[in-house]
């Protein structure tokens, strides 16, 4: 008995089915509702729950006969089970094929499985987890690094601790060497004016960087279309594939320049039989700057409507008041340089010309009628026809009415009539006089109105030093402040003379030098001191020319006794 006491001692302490810690084979004897039963020899068996057979789908295929590897965790208990476990003898071969493929240098499958702090964790073979560092994921820093759970992939095993249950992989390591690989096949073919395909891998506000297979090119914005390219972004995203033409390469630097462009057909090159002058053309407003904007006919072929080309009538102070950027708008070819790669465009070319048909419906002496538009101080403008103004000289608005000041006679948005004197068709200007409506008055102005006779005038204008008044028409005097006569209102206060008034006044001065009329509201004057002047001329003895000018008319005696203050006055008038 002793000895068959010591023999059985001897099999569970470590005989013929194993030592704890240990993987031995096992034959699955029964499968229970919740545990399977196993024999592991020895006359020893073993038990092991059912839920560490069920599959990744939760299926459970274990049955009676099957032969299996187990881990021996104890010693038979009081049932005389031996306690074993599947999950850890799966994860002990897993480890120790980890290990092998590690010294052999061997890649392992993995599925990245979830994020954790520093990278990603990778679930291998037999559910052992691994951890993936985000600077070994891949050749250039991902942020985003969630968009790779669930992904299969080989790795290699940088870091291996069986003890602690360390295993460190890296993805980079052999995208680095695929690289390589691709980079000195690459090199062996790549050559300036060679068309290849490439991967975009990388966009920045300057151009994108194309793969071409371990090596990198850049293609720049301005290389990518014929036509014009705000970003990038607008014609490619990270990972299209591309077709480029190798415009430089240097093998010292490995440095390779890329164009898209160019291995399309060059626009401009059937440009000017394209968009001939005089053409009609649609177009799309790509950008506006101070002096015109930008219209895009064709991808790659833009052309130039220049702030002056906008408009027959508005004085188009920049482009943006008119279009924007975006819009479809209609234009007519103008000229084309091919070679230049410039073509100028024009938008007011669609309407017609106002200048053709103003000029086709008037002519020098034919009388017209319009606002006045503007006045400067050498002339009024007025507006004759949409975009035709015609100006009227400050010697042409009044036959008797000495103008400094156009603004004296004429204000903005008055309705005129006036006289076309001459049309400039090189300038394109027109040349308008006021007074030629009326024929000129001097000839019989000294009969007509001599001084000290008493007229009807109305005012036509309101000055600081006096007031114009029409006499009649085509005929204009001044109304000096001090020959003014007050009026008072029924409250007494003194009431301004406007434009419109309608009072006697006697001819003052006639000045046929300087050819303007000057009266005085103070009837009864001017008579008198044209009879006095003319007495004062009679007894005046002529004086010799070195002593100086002399009064040799009676308007010019009247202008003397008038007195300085008058003749300051009158000049200013």
């Amino acid at each position: 008995m002793d000895s068959f006491a010591a023999l059985f001692e001897a099999s569970i302490s470590g005989g013929e089915f194993g030592k704890e810690g240990e993987i031995v084979q096992g034959t699955v004897v029964a499968v229970q509702r919740d545990n399977v039963i196993i024999d592991i020899g020895g006359k020893s068996e073993g038990m092991i729950a059912l839920s560490e057979f069920a599959g990744a789908d939760g299926t459970v295929s274990v049955k009676a006969g099957d032969r299996i590897d187990v881990y021996i965790e104890s010693r038979e208990n009081d049932d005389g089970l031996v306690t074993l476990s599947k999950e850890k003898a799966d994860k002990m071969k897993v480890w120790d094929e980890i290990s092998g493929a590690c010294e052999r240098d061997e890649l392992i499958e993995g599925t990245i499985s979830q994020r954790v702090k520093g990278g990603l964790s990778v679930t291998i073979k037999g559910g052992v987890k691994a951890f993936l560092p985000g600077s070994q994921v891949d050749l250039r820093p991902i942020r985003n690094l969630d968009k790779l759970i669930g992904q299969t992939y080989q790795f290699k095993v940088i870091k291996f601790n069986k003890k602690r249950g360390n295993i460190v992989l890296s993805r980079r390591v052999l995208l680095e060497k695929e690289r390589d690989e691709q980079k000195t096949k690459t090199l062996e073919t790549l050559e300036e004016g060679k068309v290849v395909r490439g991967v975009i891998k990388n966009i920045t506000e300057y151009g994108a960087f194309v793969d071409l297979g371990g090596i990198d090119g850049l293609l720049h914005i301005t290389d990518m279309s014929w036509g014009r390219v705000n970003h990038p972004e607008e014609l490619f995203k990270v990972g299209d594939e591309v077709t480029v033409k190798v415009l430089k390469y240097n093998p010292e630097t490995e440095r390779v320049s890329l164009g898209l462009k160019q291995t399309q057909e060059d626009p401009w090159s059937h440009a000017e039989e394209a968009f001939p002058p005089g053409k009609k053309v649609h177009g799309k407003v790509m950008s506006i700057t101070d002096y015109g904007a930008f219209v895009e006919l064709e991808p790659g072929v833009e052309g130039l409507i220049h702030v002056s080309e906008m408009s027959w009538t508005k004085k188009v102070k920049h482009p943006s008041k008119l279009l924007e950027v975006g819009q479809e708008i209609d234009c007519q070819v103008l000229e084309v340089d091919a070679k230049a790669k410039r073509i100028s465009l024009g938008l007011k070319q669609l309407e017609p010309d106002p200048w053709t048909l103003f000029t086709e419906k008037y002519s020098p002496g034919d009388k017209i009628g319009g606002k006045v538009r503007s006045i400067t101080d050498y002339g009024v403008f007025i507006g004759i026809e949409e975009g035709v103004d015609g100006m009227v000289h400050k010697s042409d608005l009044s036959w008797t009415a000495k103008v400094n000041n156009p603004a004296d006679l004429h204000h903005k948005g008055d309705d005129v009539e006036a006289i076309i004197l001459s049309i400039n068709h090189d300038e394109k200007k027109v040349s308008l006089g006021i007074k030629q409506l009326w024929d000129d008055p001097w000839p019989t102005i000294f009969s007509e109105f001599p001084p000290g006779k008493v007229v009807d005038t109305k005012v036509v204008s309101v000055v600081d030093y006096g007031v114009f008044v029409r006499i009649r028409e085509g005929v204009e005097g001044l109304v000096p402040t001090n020959e003014l006569v007050e009026r008072k209102g029924e409250d007494g206060e003194v009431k301004p003379y406007e434009i419109g008034d309608a009072f006697q006044a006697e001819i003052a001065n006639v000045d046929s030098q300087d050819r303007r009329l000057t009266l005085s509201m103070r009837i009864g004057e001017g008579v008198a001191l044209a009879q006095k002047s003319e007495k004062q001329r009679a007894s005046v003895t002529p004086k010799k020319s070195d002593e100086g000018p002399r009064a040799t008319s009676i308007g010019e005696l009247i202008k003397q006794k008038l007195g300085d203050k008058l003749v300051k006055k009158d000049d200013e008038g």
